[in-house]
């Protein structure tokens, strides 16, 4: 095998084995709803806060912001689940977007490379994986939206690229933080992926995409609609 295509993607087992495990649990949590998919979120939020004050140690505004950015890791699964006919399908929607978006970014990026996307935030993230991820997660979320039976399909997958867009624009936002304050992962408690903010960062971004999305057009009752009925 060509060396150059096995070592860019050397470490991408155990990024897809800790991710399948995270993966799975989000989707239990998604189906049960109710006491388990706060208590999961809850303790996600908190790792999240944690490490947020970890990295922004000594600067309230950074840490007051903290807490909305946490907050934001609670409010969105809770609200597009809790959202009627179309809250499952819709939290769905936004894991296939997050998920697919951040691992074919990777796999993209690594195996074409090419010119960078922001070099001095995040050296390793190139335009090819930037744009591979973003059609990849349209694909996978219009699919599941079809599987949903959501009738027109070609509004959802306009969001969902631009849903997938702000995920990655939310990985490379937490990496600026990071890179603004001298720390390199947000923790380490993930295999391949280091902290739990590196893992739920595109999450935070298109959740709230989708989550003012979703309240603006169905308000707080009807988010999940809001979202996938166009």
């Amino acid at each position: 095998m060509n060396p150059r295509v096995k070592r860019p993607l050397a470490d991408l087992g155990i990024r897809l084995i800790s991710g399948a495990f995270m993966a799975a649990g989000a989707l239990v949590t998604a189906w049960l709803g109710g006491v388990v998919l706060i208590a999961v979120w809850l303790a996600l939020a908190a790792f999240v806060l944690a490490e947020w004050w970890r990295i922004t140690r000594g600067w309230p505004l950074w840490q007051a912001f903290g807490l909305v950015y946490a907050a934001i890791v609670l409010v969105v699964p809770l609200t597009l689940r809790w959202s009627g006919e179309f809250g499952l399908p819709a939290l769905l929607w936004l894991f296939a977007v997050v998920w697919t978006s951040d691992v074919m970014a990777y796999v993209c990026g690594r195996l074409i490379g090419g010119p960078k996307l922001w070099p001095r935030v995040s050296p390793g993230k190139t335009w090819a994986g930037f744009i591979g991820g973003t059609l990849f997660a349209g694909v996978a979320a219009t699919g599941v939206a079809a599987g949903a039976g959501v009738p027109s399909l070609l509004p959802v997958a306009l969001v969902s690229v631009v849903a997938a867009m702000i995920s990655q624009g939310g990985d490379l936002f937490e990496s600026a933080v990071k890179r603004a304050f001298g720390v390199k992962d947000a923790g380490a408690v993930i295999p391949g992926h280091g902290g739990v903010m590196d893992r739920l960062d595109g999450f935070i971004a298109a959740g709230l995409f989708a989550l003012v999305l979703g309240v603006m057009r169905g308000g707080w009752e009807a988010a999940g609609q809001g979202v996938l009925i166009w």
